[in-house]
């Protein structure tokens, strides 16, 4: 394992390898030659023809060589996530272990990255020269892969199947890798594809050598990259994604329910916001325009997502936040008159703390706005299947701002019809999630729902509450927004 008391390398280099001694040591000589501070991770995979002992005397003579050795022989696949999982330098670049690639091309392939331009960059052998010409039935079956993926995942890819692929560290540590073989190419796609990541190309030279030389892909390995290519490019990977994600990804397609949340919270939001737990920018896109947007969440992948999204947008920024942690709370620098937790106080670990953390990121006369799930009698398996700790009852949510410190200014139900529904779903048919179908009928009947709510009903399936620090009211207009707003805590 690496010092790590000593400041982590830009580079990290993965070169999984597996019987290539007669290129190894000439391969980690040119790595070694780039100009460019890095750690170089082999990953031996159980090697029968001496390559270990190679790596090894180069090893002790270069300590920037780390050797890693897999307990059997398990492919490719498996060796680049154990290098991936090793690595700790700030971007990470997979290289095989023959000669087919030019490391002196690191440089290049690294810039977008650097520049800030990129996430993941993948070097084309097909945009770029020299290209020692090969086999034309590897170049037709490079291409139809590459179609294929492409089809899946909506990129526009050149060449999926290169070797050099080149990521920030934190992307794709973050994403659960399966593949064993070659498979691992196309599912690294359609992985970074799906998280929307920014994906640029950079033409490479490239080498191909035949199979006299050493090379292993065959045939088979090509039809197992086509079911790697559907099985992960039209079918999302649950693990590979917060447990939450397919509840935000449905809750996002909920166009008609997700207005209405906005409506009823609309006139309490000021011109500073922060927003808590924006997963995938659902709610962030109503609050555009505003002076100053600062999205968060505490997940990488929500992280990645909202800045792919929301990059280069005037007054909008993203950052980590978990309020059931103390070390977030410098946020509170850029003056907030009003943070936005939807669908976030249910999910924290210690919700009355939470506020309290709330309460020292607001400035003095702004709001807090809370919508949580309501009716603590209907917690049951759909509850525990997109991960709420509990529901509310009103009172008790009033209680415990008010101890937080803020005044209440409102607490108030909503979609109160819906509860039927949640009752069955989740007492009843012991479902942990709703079904899609009942979802979409849900959306289309918001309208109807609205309706049947009226102005404050006296229950609901959610319950909204707004909560102000004392002080001078921070900005005008939603201050006058609220004076405009007939409904108090005191009201029946």
């Amino acid at each position: 394992m690496p010092d790590s008391s000593q400041k982590p390398p830009p580079l990290s280099v993965v070169i999984p390898c597996y019987n290539e001694r007669s290129t190894v040591a000439e391969l980690l000589r040119h790595v070694i030659e780039v100009p460019i501070e890095k750690e170089i991770i082999v990953v031996d995979d159980k090697s029968t023809d001496g390559s270990a002992g190679v790596v090894a005397a180069l090893a002790k003579q270069y300590p920037q060589i780390r050797h890693v050795f897999q307990p059997v022989n398990m492919g490719k696949g498996a060796a680049i996530r154990r290098g991936i999982a090793e690595a700790i330098g700030d971007i990470v670049l997979i290289q095989d272990a023959d000669l087919e690639y030019d490391p002196n091309e690191y440089p290049k392939l690294i810039q977008p990255i650097v520049d800030g331009h990129a996430d993941v960059v993948f070097g084309s052998r097909f945009e770029g020269y020299p290209r020692r010409v090969m086999l034309y039935w590897h170049r037709l079956g490079n291409n139809l892969l590459t179609f294929l993926s492409n089809c899946t995942t909506n990129l526009d890819l050149t060449d999926m199947e290169t070797c050099y692929k080149v990521f920030r560290r934190e992307v794709i540590q973050s994403i659960n890798l399966k593949s064993n073989r070659f498979g691992i190419e196309p599912e690294i796609t359609a992985k970074v594809a799906r998280r929307g990541y920014r994906i640029f190309e950079v033409p490479i030279s490239y080498y191909g050598r035949d199979y006299w030389e050493g090379k292993k892909i065959n045939w088979k390995d090509g039809f197992s990259a086509i079911w790697t290519i559907f099985r992960y490019g039209l079918f999302d990977d649950p693990s590979s994604e917060p447990a939450t994600y397919k509840t935000l990804r449905r809750r996002g397609s909920l166009k008609r329910y997700n207005k209405w949340i906005w409506e009823r919270v609309a006139p309490y939001v000021g011109q500073r916001v922060l927003e808590v737990g924006a997963g995938s920018g659902t709610m962030t896109r109503f609050l555009y325009g505003r002076e100053l947007i600062v999205a968060t969440d505490k997940e990488t992948p929500y992280i990645d997502r909202l800045r792919n999204a929301f990059r280069r947008r005037p007054g909008m920024l993203v950052e980590r936040l978990d309020l059931d942690r103390d070390d977030d709370l410098e946020l509170a620098s850029h003056q907030f008159d009003t943070i936005l937790c939807i669908n976030v106080l249910e999910h924290t670990s210690d919700d009355a703390a939470a506020l309290r953390r709330a309460y020292q990121l607001l400035m003095p006369g702004g709001r807090i706005i809370i919508f949580v799930p309501a009716g603590k009698d209907l917690f049951g398996t759909l509850d525990r299947g997109i991960g709420h700790q509990r529901r509310y009852e009103r009172d008790d949510l009033i209680a415990m701002l008010q101890a937080a410190g803020f005044e209440v200014e409102d607490a108030v139900y909503q979609n109160r019809v819906a509860k039927l529904a949640w009752r069955v779903n989740s007492a009843l048919f012991k479902r942990n999630a709703l079904p899609a179908a009942q979802s979409k009928i849900f959306d289309r009947l918001v309208p109807l729902l609205k309706a049947l709510d009226g102005d404050r009903p006296k229950s609901g399936l959610s319950l909204i509450a707004i909560g102000r620090k004392p002080g001078p009211a921070v900005v005008e207009e939603t201050a006058t927004a609220v004076a405009a707003t007939p409904a108090l805590v005191g009201a029946s």
